[in-house]
């Protein structure tokens, strides 16, 4: 191309405007014979000619009124300093996930997608599998996580990998949990306060992160922060510093004020299931003492920690990490004691308990205190003997329950004992009740005992059955709330623990309460089913907007979760939340 031809071509749309408008203004032609050179309609060339004269007076000297717009999005700002940092976190091995969390906490407002477009540009392929262990051990020399303050609520928008914990703020609201932590006697802060501090615990809780020491990635993700009502979650020492202001007393103090709360709420039904766990010690302290750990298969420096939990809605309302040798019998009559303390509804008519729990003296006080308790007995060679020499004729076949709606055939031998200890308060010996089950796939018959002589036998083996739920569920908090994986060996920093477990496990409790037909379901199935997803967080100016990514069982949520959309929420200036599903997957 000649430099003739250059000039004689149409030319770029900022160029026609350009001669067009020198045409007019500068060799004063006509504004018809302007229009019909350069092939503009006559309102159209007005229209040009009126907005140029605007942009003068607002940008005199200014030229970039022809400047040539590329069309398409916008490049967002910042662009360079962005792509920066997420190639820097995507070289130390850092997910797509990971990396937004951490630009968003510094109000980059990325999302997946553009990160994910940015590392297939660049070349980057698909990281392998990463277990916990090795997350933790990556490079620290990531950006700093900001410090936690109160929640500044403007509108905006922006992305989180927690979205389904918003799930137990309705749930919170609609059961006054929240007002329940302000109550309570737990401390608080000028810059965190009382129930952002409790809320900030909970929010690991429910969504089971386990707090590694060099790993502060949680902590940066905007929405747990916003969830407990600040701008990003507090570093981990945070945490561990609030812990060492809790004492017993407290949480004593809010365990019977949620206790109170589930009985006025009808989640507590006249039986009780007991059970020790063990929660080891993983150093070097010799204050502790050695406790059986079933899922090591051994005893190890521990903490033996207490659990009770309402057999029907899986509610698990007291905890204490306490216990010792010593006064591990007493364990029974002090539960009895919270119960009856609070001034509620005194509904109590059953405890279970194993064998181990406690002794026969403090039988005979619960059987003076009129409670009925259901108990296992130790088995001694003579009284295993004694039960086999039984003939055939003085055993009753009955057909319980089981696992996968299926009936169990057993054997059962229903009759009355005495037992050395278990007496009347004068020292008289009195009668037990004794049933003895075979079949139940054990070498040794099973010896139950109860001091209710009115039940069948079937309720009976039915009533103790159910007992070892309690020990499912210690088993599932364990794996999923991390009881065995605990940082201190402060009985109360690790009786804290204890606590907001608990409250985390009865909110999961609660909101499969919520979902149809999912009411048994377990914690950690739960969380994967329903709260484990990532989503967008929009706040306007009256109501917040959760957007959760697509899901299978995301409709049965949205329809769960759409009834509480009038209820207003006091840390978020009396803002409703309303759940929706996003239009990406």
């Amino acid at each position: 191309m000649n430099a003739f031809q250059y000039f004689s071509r149409p030319g770029s749309t900022s160029k026609k405007k350009y001669d067009a408008l020198r045409d007019f203004y500068f060799h004063n032609h006509s504004a018809a014979d302007v229009a019909h050179r350069y092939c503009y309609q006559l309102s159209a060339f007005y229209s040009l000619a009126r907005d140029f004269r605007n942009y003068l007076k607002t940008n005199p000297g200014d030229c970039f009124f022809f400047k040539q717009e590329s069309p398409g999005r916008k490049p967002i700002s910042k662009t360079s300093q962005i792509n920066k940092l997420i190639i820097s976190l995507r070289k130390q091995n850092y997910s797509s996930e990971d990396i937004v969390t951490m630009a968003n906490s510094k109000d980059f407002n990325i999302s997946y997608g553009y990160v994910y477009q940015l590392l297939i540009k660049e070349g980057f392929t698909r990281l392998p599998r990463r277990s916990k262990e090795f997350k933790s051990k990556q490079a620290v020399d990531k950006i700093e996580a900001p410090v936690a303050s109160k929640l500044i609520l403007k509108n905006e928008c922006f992305t989180t990998s927690t979205i389904g914990i918003f799930c137990f703020l309705p749930i919170m609201r609609k059961y006054g949990i929240d007002t329940l932590i302000l109550n309570s006697s737990y401390p608080g802060t000028r810059t965190i306060g009382k129930l952002s501090s409790i809320l900030s615990f909970l929010a690991l809780k429910l969504f089971g992160t386990r707090r590694y020491s060099v790993d502060d990635i949680w902590c940066m993700d905007r929405g747990s922060g916003f969830f407990a009502g600040l701008n990003v979650l507090p570093k981990n020492a945070w945490f561990s510093s609030y812990s060492h202001r809790v004492s017993r007393a407290m949480n004593v103090s809010f365990l019977k004020s949620l206790h109170a709360l589930w009985a006025e709420h009808n989640l507590l039904g006249d039986t009780s299931n007991l059970d020790f766990t063990t929660i080891p010690y993983w150093g070097d302290d010799g204050h502790l003492e050695n406790n059986w750990s079933g899922k090591r298969n051994k005893a190890l420096s521990s903490m033996l920690a207490v659990l009770a939990q309402d057999p029907d809605t899986g509610i698990i309302d007291y905890g204490n990490t306490g216990v010792l040798h010593k006064n591990e019998s007493n364990v029974v009559l002090e539960y009895l004691d919270f119960y009856r303390s609070g001034g509620q509804k005194q509904n109590l008519k059953y405890l279970v308990f194993d064998s181990r729990f406690t002794n026969y003296e403090n039988l005979s006080k619960l059987d003076d205190q009129n409670i009925r308790f259901l108990t296992i007995r130790r088995r001694g060679k003579n009284i295993v003997e004694a039960i086999r020499a039984l003939h055939k004729s003085k055993w009753k076949t009955i057909r319980v329950d089981s696992a996968g709606m299926k009936k169990r055939t057993l054997k059962v031998y229903d009759h009355t004992i005495v037992l050395r200890g278990y007496s009347d308060q004068s020292g008289h010996a009195k009668q037990i009740r004794q049933v003895a089950i075979t079949g139940n796939g054990k070498i040794k018959p099973a010896l139950i005992i109860t001091n209710d002589f009115d039940i069948k036998t079937e309720a009976v083996v039915r009533k103790y059955a159910r007992r070892w739920l309690v020990e499912k569920q210690i088993a599932e908090q364990i794996e999923f709330f991390h009881l065995n994986k605990v940082s201190s060996s402060m009985v109360i920093k690790v009786d804290f623990d204890l606590t907001m477990t608990i409250l985390a496990h009865n909110l999961y409790r609660v909101f499969a309460k919520e979902l149809e037909r999912y009411s048994s379901m377990s914690d950690i199935r739960i969380y994967e089913k329903f709260i484990a997803n990532n989503g967008r967080i929009t706040i306007h100016n009256d109501n917040i907007h959760v957007e959760m990514k697509k899901k299978r069982e995301l409709p049965l949520l949205l329809q769960t979760m759409n009834q509480f959309n009038d209820l207003k929420y006091d840390q978020f200036n009396k803002m409703t939340i309303h759940f929706a599903g996003a239009a990406s997957s």
